[in-house]
């Protein structure tokens, strides 16, 4: 206890820097979860994704982040631990927090894909484990997260494959594909409307305020997927009808015409279903930096009582927003390269197809309690549809690469993490 009294500036200001590194690397590696495929799939260039992630990650973030956040993150280990020594929980939040920032930093500098989740929940076990009691753990989530590496993936490809091949067969192999996606991209427009307002109103608005009942969330979800879809109609028939040469119809164009036209179209759709899930990820993932944050300046500020849950000092939530736009503009552009062209080749429809089926599989997730990550649940999307295209279209070289940077998340995040907290404690004579 004399350690808070004596060194709590100094804590609270170790926390607020490695807080600060681990939203950076949560802007360098998450991210490209929302943007990887739109500039893949050359929907936007890559200014233009970091330029709209940057505005839409950094809303989610502060507009709903939320103004309480859980002491204890996912509930991954048991307070009742650190009753007594509450100081310890304080410099292993600080050495969780630098220990995934570090791990993340350089899987983004590498390109690789990892979950921010996993980081954060490996560091916080391993010196939960190690540094206070192995019992202190619950490694049944522990478990369940290890079994998601799996089953998120899975699930995301499959849904990926049926929306990409439902696509494939209705509108591209058709005679006259511009005249089908007059009839069933609105279609697609209405679904897509409907899951992202779905997300949204799940993962992003809760925290403002507007957490509504099921029913009435569904029901506002089936009301924008109608309203998306109506108006999707309208502005895909005026859009196709007004670019046609003069006295000419659809017949007057070729296949491969019609389908370069269609794709426009996808691509358009890409970058509304990319913004509202960079919204959602900005509101539900910055709690992996200031989750951490914020319990190490809850048992400061009250004199080592531990909460279930904190009220959130008014800087916390920027400092967040703003780590994970600076991450984002300086290295988010290396895994964004590697989700968008290094798996498998994407045009916007397959690219539309993987982000349609990674917010599906996310929605799904929030509401079973199913252990997810973003990042993985993308990866097995955009796998999924280059599945769909045949087996040689996807690079195995570099799926190898991104499953073993999953693997060694969780044991590279509690090692780091074990090293600093015993340095840490070292230091402060705990």
């Amino acid at each position: 206890m004399d350690i808070l009294t004596s060194y709590s500036l100094i804590l609270v200001t170790l926390a607020a820097v490695f807080g600060f590194i681990m939203a950076w690397g949560i802007g360098a590696n998450d991210v490209a979860n929302a943007m990887g495929t739109s500039v893949g799939a050359k929907a936007i260039t890559l200014k233009q994704a970091i330029l709209i992630a940057m505005v839409f990650e950094f809303a989610g973030a502060y507009l709903a982040g939320g103004e309480v956040t859980s002491t204890i993150r996912k509930g991954i280990i048991d307070s009742a631990y650190f009753q007594e020594v509450p100081e310890l929980l304080v410099i292993g939040m600080i050495s969780s927090l630098l220990a995934a920032g570090t791990w993340l930093v350089i899987a983004s500098y590498y390109g690789w894909p990892v979950s921010t989740t996993h980081s954060i929940i490996g560091a916080i076990v391993g010196f939960t484990a190690v540094g206070v009691s192995a019992d202190a753990v619950s490694w049944n989530k522990v478990g369940g997260i290890v079994g998601s590496w799996v089953v998120t993936p899975a699930i995301s490809g499959i849904i990926a494959i049926l929306i990409f091949t439902s696509a494939k067969k209705l509108i591209f192999d058709r005679d006259h594909p511009l005249a089908y996606a007059n009839k069933y991209v609105p279609i697609y427009m209405g679904l897509a409307g409907f899951i992202m307002s779905l997300v949204t109103i799940k993962k992003g608005l809760k925290h403002v305020g507007l957490d509504l009942p099921a029913a009435q969330g569904y029901l506002l979800a089936c009301v924008i997927g109608v309203i998306v879809a109506i108006i999707g109609s309208v502005v895909i028939r005026r859009l196709n009808r007004g670019k046609l040469p003069s006295n000419t119809g659809i017949d007057a164009m070729t296949p491969e015409q019609q389908q370069v036209r269609v794709e426009k179209v996808f691509a358009v759709l890409m970058v509304l279903t990319a913004c509202c899930m960079a919204f959602a990820h900005g509101s539900n993932d910055v709690a992996n930096a200031i989750g951490p944050l914020a319990a190490v300046v809850s048992v400061v500020s009250n004199n080592g009582q531990i909460l279930d849950n904190s009220p959130l000092a008014w800087w916390i939530l920027p400092l967040g927003g703003i780590g994970i736009v600076m991450g984002l503009a300086f290295f988010g552009h290396r895994v964004m390269k590697t989700i968008g062209h290094k798996i498998t080749h994407l045009t916007p429809s397959r690219g539309f197809a993987a982000e349609l089926a990674a917010a599906t599989t996310v929605l799904v997730a929030s509401g079973t309690g199913l252990p997810i990550s973003t990042t993985q649940t993308l990866v097995g999307a955009v796998l999924g549809v280059g599945i769909a295209q045949g087996i040689s279209a996807v690079d195995g070289r570099t799926i190898r690469t991104i499953v073993t940077s999953w693997v060694v998340t969780l044991p590279a995040g509690a090692l780091l993490s074990i090293i600093i907290f015993f340095v840490l404690k070292f230091s402060f004579g705990a």
